[in-house]
């Protein structure tokens, strides 16, 4: 039998109905917010994520699926592709080529699946789902102001309590400004090489290549070296002080609680100022929900304009991990089922569902066979766990009207097809 990749999954129902629920939500918490949707390709140039997320990050140098292009164009051919391990890139590739500032779209959200050839555990998967959102612009925007980072922030969590997820933690540190950041290596680079002989391999490669990345490990036997490290905080100008000091103040006056965090910097090399992630006990140890932060220098590193940026990635399949206690409660079952007693019914049942389903289309209509036996008819209904049966025979047509029963009750009454959807969506 042929299986799905590791790493890979199928969505089945009824665990969809709770990721549409979601779905839903985030799109009606993005529209009050003035977002709107962008798709970019789920494959782009290996150039671009290089780039923009940055070659030494563990992403680019260990967990991309990339393959050359053999297509029949002698232009394609020797192009490096990759499945996009992360959307950010992409968005803001997007912004560049089609010149989105110039339709004044600088906030744009996204959902979709990403690719990273990582181990997999608990909510973590090589094909993964994101819904993110970035708010990238000239300056004169107001992009780069600690108010939208703030904003973001407000909007997240919005729409965590929204979804249904209670008990978010939203951990806040600054990575401060490339210059904050060099000085900062510097005195990483110094601190690490007395201890990091006793450190993991990965740290050991972290420490020559990007000893920032040395605050991603996880290895418990490592926690106690890091927590000995410099902290960025240390390290930040005053430009970069006061812009956090500002994000602080405005979270704190619309009444988003914070925690900081010194050893957060974040898994991308974009990242600049502001950074954070959101997180859940229902996850065990890697508990991050969502994580973003601020990227001014992206899209010059990209080949586009100064353009100020923020964004944020949610991991979906995490969310939906954290609401699965929920499921039953979004699950949507039928409100009716139409079982069609004998021969000719199917028809007269089938202009009864059309009828239902026009009259309001909030009704969930599940029609039956008419080779079925009442018997099986009931016992099909209960198991879809519809609310009412509706009999369709000859004798129901012939009077127009029907007999309905109300499955939890026991109670049935014949309704007269005029008023049959209105009973229906009234109990």
């Amino acid at each position: 039998m042929i299986k799905s990749p590791r790493g890979t999954r199928d969505l089945l129902p009824p665990d969809t109905a709770l990721w549409n629920f979601v779905e839903a939500t985030v799109r009606d918490v993005f529209r009050a917010y003035n977002f709107h949707e962008i798709r970019t390709p789920i494959f782009e140039s290996t150039e671009l994520f290089a780039r923009g997320v940055g070659e030494e990050t563990d992403i680019v140098a260990k967990e991309m699926f990339t393959w050359e292009d053999r297509g029949r164009a002698e232009s394609d051919r020797g192009q490096s592709l990759t499945l996009r391990p992360e959307n950010t890139a992409g968005v803001v590739r997007a912004y560049i080529e089609h010149k989105l500032w110039d339709r004044g779209l600088n906030k744009l959200f996204y959902i979709g699946p990403q690719f990273r050839r990582e181990r997999p555990q608990k909510g973590r998967y090589r094909q993964f789902y994101q819904i993110g959102a970035e708010v990238i612009g000239p300056a004169a925007s107001g992009s780069e102001s600690p108010a939208r980072d703030a904003e973001i922030l407000e909007l997240l969590a919005t729409l965590l309590d929204r979804v249904g997820i209670t008990g978010w933690t939203l951990e806040l540190n600054s990575v401060g400004c490339p210059a904050d950041r060099a000085r900062f290596n510097e005195a990483l680079r110094a601190a690490l090489e007395p201890v990091v002989a006793k450190m993991c391999a990965d740290c050991q490669r972290r420490a020559v290549t990007n000893p920032l990345r040395v605050f991603d490990c996880k290895v418990p036997e490592d926690q106690s070296v890091i927590e000995t490290l410099p902290r960025i905080s240390q390290f930040l100008d005053e430009g970069c002080r006061t812009h956090f000091e500002q994000v602080k103040e405005i979270l704190t006056a619309v009444g988003v609680p914070f925690t900081l965090n010194g050893r957060l910097v974040r898994g991308l090399d974009y990242y600049t100022r502001t950074a954070f992630e959101f997180t859940h006990g229902a996850l065990g140890a890697q508990n991050a929900i969502l994580g973003g932060g601020r990227y001014d220098g992206l899209s010059e590193a990209l080949g586009g304009p100064a353009a100020p940026g923020i964004g944020f990635a949610i991991g979906e399949d995490r969310l939906v991990l954290s609401l699965a206690a929920t499921a039953d409660s979004v699950l949507r079952t039928p409100d009716v089922y139409i079982a069609p007693l004998g021969p000719g019914m199917n028809r007269e049942a089938a202009r009864l569902a059309r009828e239902l389903r026009r009259s309001n289309k909030d009704l969930v209509v599940e029609l039956g066979d008419e080779s079925f036996r009442l018997k099986k008819s009931f016992e099909a209904a209960d198991k879809l766990k519809s609310r009412y049966i509706l009999i369709v025979g000859e004798n129901e047509v012939k009077a127009d009207a029907f007999a309905l029963k109300h499955l939890a009750s026991g109670e049935q009454v014949s309704v007269p097809r005029a008023e049959l959807a209105a009973r229906i969506a009234r109990h």
